[in-house]
């Protein structure tokens, strides 16, 4: 198992969820952490919560539907820190509509946040890992980065055009000392349905399958050990998970299994 004291730890979407649970189960493993996400507030009440104290934490807010100024964050990360070892892309926002009731706008947005905010913050640590040759770049993808599903078309394909990216960045740079890890989350109890695009609104309600599936602080213990024993990829969640195996070996049972959680 890694040890993480005194690893410079970079994580986002951490007001809440998973990310919440990755900041504090990180804290008390004595990382040293960077907190990021739109909530100034939320992102204050995590920190505080770990007992870090200032010089082992930094509250760095900003939206993940605009990281065109990456560099410049990455930049205040080193000012503080001197090195980042970890990056964590936790963040993200799910979809709980048609295509056809899902406008360019709205697919665009859904891109921004889920695919590029990843990619930009991930290439904008690169040059000081690489400077290193050091740093450890974890990817929260989704089981819908496998295979789609019902009402999550432009959420779906952001993940899925995750995998393809962080696969070829990992060929590239494993040489170099950066390891990528790809986790896909199925079903954890967090407020993602909650928060999901729903067309131009939120979608406003939990899933009901979310109310009872895993919690966020068993997943984010996995995705730590998955760090730890430097895996490339993990499937994380209850028996959803199995349809990835279901698909890639029995294709048809899958595609039969599959049309029975139509919502329509």
């Amino acid at each position: 198992m890694a040890d993480f004291k005194d690893k410079i730890i970079w994580i986002t979407g951490a007001s809440s969820g998973i990310g919440e649970a990755l900041a504090l189960e990180l804290g008390k493993q004595g990382a040293r952490l960077i907190l990021s996400a739109r909530r100034e507030e939320e992102l204050k009440r995590v920190g505080a919560q770990t007992k870090l104290p200032d010089l082992d934490l930094m509250i760095l807010p900003f939206d993940l539907s605009d990281t065109s100024k990456a560099s410049g964050l990455a930049a205040q990360v080193m000012n503080k820190f001197g090195r980042i070892d970890v990056l964590i892309n936790n963040g993200g926002q799910s979809q709980r509509a048609e295509a056809t009731a899902t406008d360019e706008k709205e697919e665009r947005k859904l891109f921004e946040i889920n695919y590029f905010s990843t990619v930009n913050l991930s290439k904008a640590v690169l040059p000081y890992m690489l400077k290193n040759k050091s740093g450890h770049i974890v990817v929260v993808s989704s089981i819908v980065g496998k295979f789609g599903f019902y009402l999550r078309s432009s959420y779906s394909a952001a993940k899925h055009a995750l995998h393809g990216y962080f696969e070829s960045l990992r060929l590239e740079t494993e040489s170099k000392g950066i390891k990528i890890l790809i986790v896909c989350p199925g079903k954890v109890r967090t407020n993602i349905s909650l928060n999901a695009s729903a067309g131009s609104d939120a979608h406003g309600k939990m899933d009901p399958s979310h109310e009872t599936a895993m919690s966020a602080e068993e997943c984010a213990k996995e995705i730590i050990e998955s760090i730890s024993n430097n895996s490339e990829e993990v499937l994380i969640g209850g028996k959803e998970i199995k349809a990835v195996t279901l698909r890639r070996f029995f294709p048809k049972w899958f595609g039969r299994i599959i049309r029975k959680q139509s919502p329509f």
